[in-house]
C-alpha cells in the first residue's frame, strides 16, 4: 500500500459507514438522526414499568406484544432535562447487533420528523467539545436543507449489553 493510499483509505472507510439513510427526529430544538439499519419500527408512547436499582436514564421496561422491551429516555442520558410529553412523543424501537445476538430496545424522543437519505458530502465528522456523550457516541454532522442533524450511534450510546439482564429480571 503506497503511503498516500494509507492516507485515503481510513476516510473512506468512514464516509460509507456514516452515509445513508436515518431517520431524524427532535430533542428540544436540536436535530438528530438514526441509522434506519437500527430502526424496527415507532410506536406511540405507552404504559412504562419502573424497575428499580437501574440507571436515571432507563425509564423502565414495556410489553410490546409479548415481549418484555427496555426503553430508555434519550433526553435524561444527553442531560436535555425534564419536559412535558406531548401527542407528538414517541418510542423509537431499535435493534442492536451484540455478538451473535440482537437486543431490542425503546428510544423516547420528543418527535419523529422523517426519514432522509444523506451522502458522504452532506456529513462533516463531528468534532470534539467535551460533551457529556463522548465524540464516539456521535458519527457525525449532517447537513440536510438548510438543518444540521446530529447522526447518532445508537449502538454506542446506550449499555445494551447489560439491558440483557434487565430483561430478564423483569420478565
Amino acid at each position: 500500500m503506497t503511503e498516500q493510499n494509507a492516507g485515503a483509505a481510513p476516510e473512506a472507510a468512514t464516509s460509507y459507514t456514516v452515509a445513508g439513510k436515518y431517520l431524524t427526529f427532535q430533542l428540544g430544538h436540536e436535530n438528530y438522526g438514526i441509522s434506519v439499519m437500527n430502526i424496527q419500527e415507532i410506536i406511540a408512547l405507552i404504559p412504562i414499568t419502573r424497575v428499580p436499582g437501574v440507571a436515571d436514564f432507563v425509564r423502565g421496561v414495556i410489553n410490546l406484544r409479548g415481549r418484555i422491551i427496555p426503553v430508555f429516555d434519550l433526553r435524561k442520558k444527553l442531560d436535555f432535562g425534564v419536559v412535558e410529553e406531548t401527542k407528538r412523543t414517541c418510542i423509537i424501537i431499535v435493534e442492536i447487533g451484540l455478538a451473535k445476538e440482537l437486543v431490542t430496545g425503546g428510544v423516547i424522543v420528543d418527535e419523529v420528523v422523517d426519514v432522509v437519505d444523506i451522502g458522504e458530502e452532506d456529513i462533516d465528522l463531528s468534532p470534539e467539545y467535551g460533551a457529556s456523550v463522548g465524540s464516539d457516541t456521535i458519527l457525525g454532522l449532517g447537513r440536510v436543507k438548510e438543518q444540521i442533524k446530529i447522526l447518532l450511534d445508537i449502538e454506542k450510546i446506550f449499555p445494551w449489553e447489560e439491558m440483557k439482564g434487565l430483561v430478564r429480571s423483569a420478565s
